[in-house]
């Protein structure tokens, strides 16, 4: 038996052994880490956060976009645009054989991108202190490069600008300049992705399956940099770009997905797939939104419902709030936040917060922040409140209380102030995405404890724990894998 025959059927049996593992409509799960590790942060990392996210909202507000949620050129850039300061990160493996990849996962996003090889301005190491990897296709058995002439590359570039240049012959490209002057550019491929699926109890194996994705040769600005650096980003958007998408249209899975932020130890995890238990009461997504908009009907502190202007109350009711985990803190139109803060402190009468930074309103305050601060309820469609207690409002900076309430100063299309909603206050809650039903819900919930979500396949129910997620399982899968090449390597020698 010649070389080439025993080539063919080594990646032969390796799909076979990859195909072990793609099982349809599965549950995955994976363990996400805070960049900043709890909720003691400076105030300088948030306003630098913040400021660098808002920056690529506002940019994306100019953009053109399409009425529905194909993935058109403009929805591409704008996926780039939302993507890049988010505050959770995780690690998936890519390729085959497998390596880690540490990426951030961000809800205002859409696209999968990773450093690659080519990339000769990428930051080689990380102050987070995680190792980084430029992505190899040469090195993957499974990887693809897309050209332009590829019906996916085509389907993307439907109505581009006509500045985009992808003519057969080329790899379909992806390029994007962000508002504080950095940049990504690329090209995009297609190779196996593995991702922990819940398999028992605090059990897990690994689901694999083939997604499109960028691969970033030249970045630029921020970018480079390697404060706060990882491998790349995982977007978990409505737009068919996005890994989630990808994996439902091949029936791996279901396309809603879950995520739990732990506010007091800074971690947590993300799902895939449907959560049985906690139940979640939801809320229409609104049509049209490049975002997860919903619609915010009214806002009380301690029972006492803000009196707004009938043009705020209208603009947040057809515009709705953003929810969005990508950002730190709670943005809100002008005459919403002063009514917010001055009931927040009232509550303080005797003790006179200071100013920090110019933005941040702090308090020097040693009792218990729930007893000494009022409960702020936000209010959505079909009833569904949304309980902000004062530790999901309020962030620990060295001796001080600070509150994570800011005046948006975020001009949409109209001139209106836009209402954002980050993970301070989406901490402690169970917040499920169904986009397949085009809703969002969320209940109050102990993220460090146990969830139960539901094999589709065989309609069992399983426990997952996030401390019970570690890299371990991805190691497993690799020399399993390894092994199994290796006994169809000797059995093809002899």
């Amino acid at each position: 038996m010649g070389l080439n025959r025993r080539g063919v059927l080594s990646v032969i049996g390796f799909v076979a052994v990859l195909q072990l593992c793609n099982l349809a409509s599965a549950n995955l799960v994976f363990k996400v880490v805070h960049k900043f590790g709890s909720n003691k942060w400076s105030l300088n990392t948030l306003t630098s956060h913040d400021a660098h996210r808002h920056g690529r909202l506002l940019a994306a507000a100019e953009l053109p976009l399409g009425g529905d949620r194909s993935p058109t050129s403009a929805a591409l850039v704008l996926s780039l645009i939302n993507a890049y300061f988010c505050l959770y990160y995780t690690k998936i493996t890519i390729g085959s054989p497998p390596n880690p990849y540490h990426v951030q996962v961000d809800t205002g996003s859409d696209l999968l991108w990773v450093n690659c090889i080519e990339c000769d301005t990428c930051p080689t190491k990380s102050d987070l202190g995680v190792p980084l990897l430029l992505y190899d296709p040469e090195g993957s058995c499974t990887s693809r490069k897309v050209p332009c002439d590829d019906e996916w590359c085509k389907k993307t570039f439907e109505g581009a600008d006509d500045k985009i240049e992808c003519k057969p012959g080329m790899l379909c490209p992806y390029a994007c300049k962000y508002g504080d002057g950095s940049s990504t550019s690329g090209y995009f491929v297609t190779d196996a992705i593995h991702i922990a699926k819940v398999s028992g109890d605090g059990q897990t194996s690994i689901l694999s399956g083939n997604v499109t994705f960028g691969c970033g040769a030249k970045q630029s600005g921020e970018l480079t940099s390697s404060e706060q650096a990882l491998d790349g980003i995982i977007g978990f958007g409505q737009s068919k770009t996005s890994v989630l998408s990808q994996l439902a249209e091949t029936k791996k899975v279901k396309k809603v997905f879950s995520h739990c932020l732990d506010g007091n130890k800074g971690g947590g995890m993300f799902a895939i797939g449907e959560v049985v238990e906690p139940k979640v009461k939801t809320t229409p997504i609104m049509d049209d939104r490049t975002h997860y908009n919903v619609e915010l009907t009214a806002i009380d502190v301690n029972g006492e419902k803000l009196k707004l202007p009938t043009s705020i109350f209208d603009f947040m009711k057809n515009e709705g709030a953003i929810v969005d985990s990508g950002t730190t803190l709670a943005y809100f139109p002008d005459e919403v936040y002063k009514q917010l803060m001055e009931k927040i402190m009232a509550a303080q009468p005797d003790n006179k917060p200071h100013t920090v930074e110019k933005s941040f309103k702090c308090y020097k305050y040693s009792g218990n922040i729930d007893e000494g601060f009022p409960l702020i309820t936000l209010h959505f469609k079909n009833n569904l409140p949304l309980k902000v207690y004062p530790r999901q409002y309020f962030f620990a900076v060295e001796d001080e209380w600070c509150i994570g309430f800011m005046n948006s100063n975020l001009q949409g299309k109209d001139g209106d102030d836009l209402t954002l909603l980050g993970d301070l206050v989406l901490s402690d809650k169970l917040v499920t995405y169904d986009i397949e039903n085009q809703v969002i819900g969320w209940t109050d919930y102990n993220c460090s404890s146990s969830i139960k979500v539901k094999d589709e396949e065989t309609g069992n129910v399983y426990e997952v724990v996030a401390r019970d997620l570690s890299s371990s399982h991805y190691v497993c899968n690799s020399r399993m894998i390894l092994g199994l090449l290796l006994f169809l390597a000797v059995a093809l020698i002899n």
